[in-house]
Formats: structure tokens, sequence, C-alpha cells
């Protein structure tokens, strides 16, 4: 027994001494709670909106400072006609637009009701539905309010209409979200494994000592998976349009372009990955963990980024797929062209040639 305790204590020695292992079993948890509970709400905040006021009068007045005063919705800008809403949702920013009909007053107090009508993006259709129930309750409470004590009631009825997908099917926000999610955990997944397994080998060296350059080596161990990965870009959208119905409006060529781009940052991410690893274990631990979590919580594919605290919001800026999914929305569901898209695409580019000059750099300060 005192041998056990004495091998017992010696595990729990080098466990507290290795500070990866330490990381794992109490950092992880830690990080994982924090991020699932910062995340995960089903609550509105922040939703932009627009609105469309034909009648200006007190009541519609009143009703807009209700419906900002909730703290749900955010009021970003005022249109002048009809026109304009394809516009506005088309450059993301804002999600839901309201119309008041002319003579808005005079129909709400003389007739028996007065209409508004309430236009979302869709491309997200589960929080499409929350916007229009809690704006629909809103107004349903403004009804209460002015018809207490009324024998007759005056009624404000709202009406919806839906851009994008107005059969709000769910895989439309899917496939854009998958096809980023697989994109990147695939392909930064496979090229950091490729040159970790050439330290395992012990191949490595004659690498670095053969007249291939640091970026001709990395271009090389990049090049076949980029291939290979635009094939499984393929597989995905058409998929996605065969078999789910989702739908490519914009450029066909653009899209497949800004895949590209996107695929090139993500296997330049799993290069840097393997050139910081000395293991094929580790590059796919890192690729894995510190990539699965982040793309699936932190990109907007399933969580909105405005309910999200200011810190998780800045730090899903460095968040790849973030940028990609929204090109991705803009071109398939929205058929925008790049002018709408071009910030996104040169974050990608930014990012993807910071990530190709540390790769390089790690090889260089290697071979010297």
């Amino acid at each position: 027994m005192k041998r056990f305790i004495g091998f017992l204590k010696k595990e729990f020695y080098h466990i507290f001494r290795d500070k990866r292992s330490m990381l794992i079993l109490f950092g992880m948890p830690v990080v994982q709670l924090l991020l699932f509970g910062f995340v995960i709400t089903n609550e509105l905040k922040d939703v932009k909106m627009a609105v469309l006021d034909h009648s200006k009068d007190e009541y519609t007045s009143e009703i807009i400072n209700k419906i900002v005063s909730s703290g749900y919705f955010k009021l970003v800008e005022n249109l002048d006609n009809i026109s304009q809403v394809d516009e506005t949702f088309r450059k993301g920013k804002t999600k839901l637009v309201l119309v008041f009909e002319p003579d808005f007053r005079k129909k709400l107090v003389k007739g028996p009701h007065a209409s508004v009508q309430i236009l979302t993006d869709a491309s997200d259709p589960n929080i499409a539905n929350m916007e229009v129930s809690y704006l629909q309750g809103i107004l349903q409470n403004y009804n209460v309010e002015i018809n207490r004590g009324k024998q007759v009631t005056n009624q404000i009825i709202p009406k919806t209409r839906m851009y994008f997908n107005s059969k709000l099917e769910s895989v439309y926000m899917f496939v854009p979200g998958i096809m980023a999610t697989i994109l990147m955990l695939v392909s930064a997944m496979m090229t950091s494994i490729s040159i970790a397994r050439e330290k395992e080998m012990g191949t490595m060296e004659i690498l670095l000592v053969s007249p291939l350059r640091p970026l001709q080596i990395i271009l090389g161990k990049v090049t076949p998976y980029l291939i290979l990965s635009f094939i499984n870009t393929l597989v995905i959208i058409g998929m996605g349009y065969f078999v789910f119905g989702v739908p490519v409006l914009g450029s066909f060529v653009l899209l497949m372009a800004e895949s590209v781009l996107f695929i090139l940052l993500a296997l330049s991410l799993g290069i840097f990955i393997s050139t910081i690893s000395n293991s094929q274990q580790v590059a796919m631990m890192l690729s894995m963990f510190a990539l699965m979590l982040p793309t699936i919580l932190l990109s907007g594919f399933i969580f909105p980024l405005r309910n999200m605290p200011l810190p998780l919001q800045i730090f899903s800026n460095i968040i790849p797929p973030r940028w990609f999914i929204i090109i991705i929305k803009n071109i398939m569901l929205k058929g925008t062209g790049f002018e709408f898209i071009w910030k996104e695409t040169l974050i990608l580019i930014g990012m993807t040639a910071g990530l190709i000059g540390l790769s390089v750099r790690k090889f260089k300060i290697r071979l010297e």
C-alpha cells in the first residue's frame, strides 16, 4: 500500500508539473463554460432597424419610441421610399424595416384599424422569427394601452414580409455556416498535420537544406489541399442547390473566387499551426480545439454576435468564418456583387497574407 501511495504521489507530481495537462484539466472547462454561458442566449439585443414613416404623426412617433426604448431594437436609419429597403438589407447591417402606411393616425382613430408592415432580412430565419415576435408583442402592448377604457377598440395590424427567404427555410442558414465550418476545420487540420508529419519522420531537415525556398515549400504543401478543398466546395454548393434547394442568386464566379480565398486562408492557418507543432497529435489538437469552438460559437453561424458581451464581439473579428459567412449569404441568398462584400474580402486577404508571412518567418528561423 505504501508503494502504491508513493506511485500515486508521483503521478500527481507529473500532472502538476505539466503545464499543458493542467491547462486541459482546468483551463479548458472554464473557457468552455464562459463561452457557452455568454454566447448561448435566446434574447434579442440591439437589432438594427430602419423606419419608413409615410404618416409622420404623434402615434407613429410614440410607437417608434416604445420600440427603441424596449432595448431590443436600435433605430439606425430613416428611409424616404420603399425602393430603399432592398438596398438597405443588401448592405447587411439593418435587419428589420418598419413601414407605416399613409394616414396612419386617421385610420387608427376613426377607422377600425391601421396597418404596420414589418420587413425582415430572413437569411437567418430563426432570428427573423424572433425579431417579428418581439415587435408584434410591443405593438400588442401598445394596442392595450390606447384601448384601455374604450368600448370600441382600434387595432394596429402588423403585416410581415420576409426578404431572401420567404418560406423561412432553416437550411438557408445552415448550408453557408456548415460550408464555412467544414472548409475551415478540414483544410486547417489536413495542412497542420502535413509539416508535423515531416518533423516526426525526420524528413523536415531534408526539406530545409534542399534548393527550395521556404515560400516554395509552403506553396507545395498548400497547393494539393487547395485543389482538393475546391472540389469539396463544389460538392457542398451542389448538394445545397440540388438536394436542399439553397439558391445561388449572385455571381457563381465571384462565389468560387471568394471560396478559393477562404480555403487559402484556412490552409495558411493550418500551415502556421504545423510550424509551431512538434508532432501530428499536437497539431491535430490545436486544429480541433483552437478552431472548432470559436468557429461554431463566435462566427455568427448559430448565435448572433450582437447578443454577446463586447469582449467576445471584439475577439470575433479575428475569426475568419465570421467574414466568410457574410460573403456567402450575400452572394448566395441576396444576389449581391463585389461592391457589398469588398470590406470582408480585404479582411480575408489581410489574414491570409499575415499567416503566410508568419509561416515563412518560422521556416526561416528554423533554417537558420
